[in-house]
């Protein structure tokens, strides 16, 4: 399953996956891993989706600035 991680809360990561959220140890996660990560989970094997992570801010960052654009 993809999901974004949203926070972390302890030992726990607070993943959203279709709009909903979801708590996942924090021992299965990349040391790298962030907030507004996108994350592939399989199992207690977690993988930070680089590219997708990338695009995804990519999209978040030109809607601000439509939204701010004067």
């Amino acid at each position: 399953m993809k999901g974004i991680i949203d926070r972390f809360e302890g030992g726990w990561v607070v993943v959203e996956i279709n709009g909903e959220t979801k708590d996942f140890k924090k021992s299965i996660f990349p040391e790298e891993a962030a907030v507004g990560d996108v994350v592939q989970i399989k199992g207690s094997q977690v993988t930070v989706l680089k590219e997708e992570t990338e695009k995804l801010r990519k999209e978040i960052e030109d809607l601000m600035d439509e939204v701010w654009e004067d």
